[in-house]
């Protein structure tokens, strides 16, 4: 059973709690490790270094995105090719543990999982949706 009631509110804090995570991951990009680094990894994996600032503006917009319940449903099964990418080129190779020695493929997997559930659920409480002419269903 669904509680009606608070189900609006438990997507905002799923939306919410995925939009603050992967500002995080972008402030770790920017700030940490640089961006002109985080290209020279994606590089040292046999990925263009493009790639990577693709992803921090994908992670940076799909964060604030999530946050502001923008669009929910799209921008989390949008955000998921980012999670794909980490589990298949940066944590595959260290085991199912994200304890493991390079952080194995757990936590990137269970966060694409969330997206999922993020993007059946939709916006929730508090968002502020999509733009009009984009769910507007009459036609002329």
């Amino acid at each position: 059973m669904i509680d009606v009631k608070n189900a609006p509110y438990a997507a905002l804090g799923l939306r919410v709690s995925l939009g603050v995570l992967f500002l995080a991951h972008a402030g770790l990009k920017i700030f940490v490790f640089t961006p002109a680094g985080t290209a020279g990894f994606f590089g040292s994996l046999g990925l263009p270094g493009f790639l990577a600032y693709l992803t921090i503006v994908a992670e940076v917009a799909g964060g604030i995105a999530l946050i502001a319940g923008f669009m929910t449903r799209w921008v989390s099964l949008a955000l998921i090719p980012i999670l794909a990418g980490a589990i298949i080129f940066v944590h595959a190779g260290n085991g199912w543990l994200f304890s493991n020695e390079g952080g194995g493929w757990e936590f990137p997997a269970f966060w694409a999982a969330a997206l999922v559930i993020q993007s059946l659920l939709g916006d929730g409480a508090h968002a502020v949706g999509a733009p009009k002419f984009l769910t507007d269903t009459k036609t002329a």
